[in-house]
């Protein structure tokens, strides 16, 4: 090991990402709307069911359309590494 403090600071960065992580998750579901809470604890049982199906299409297709980008991202990564390589010996 060379250098041991960029292990240290490293594993610092991770801890302190984990730590804000865990901390947002809190912040996160203490943003309900007083309106909407209760409108759907009043609310019957065909309205709940309409609420969740509506929850999941507002989420499910963007989250499989960001999920196909970052697959095509990765697979077409060094696309054009591999061509400057190739012609390495003709740039400068």
């Amino acid at each position: 090991m060379k250098y041991p403090e960029f292990k240290l600071v490293r594993s610092a960065k991770a801890a302190l990402l984990s730590a804000l992580v865990l901390a947002s998750n809190a912040a996160a579901h203490a943003q309900s709307c007083a309106l909407c809470y209760t409108q759907a604890a009043g609310a019957g049982h065909r309205f709940i069911q309409g609420l969740r199906t509506g929850i999941l299409v507002l989420i499910v297709p963007p989250m499989f359309m960001s999920v196909a980008i970052t697959v095509l991202a990765y697979r077409k990564r060094n696309r054009t590494n591999d061509q400057k390589s190739e012609n390495s010996a003709n740039d400068w």
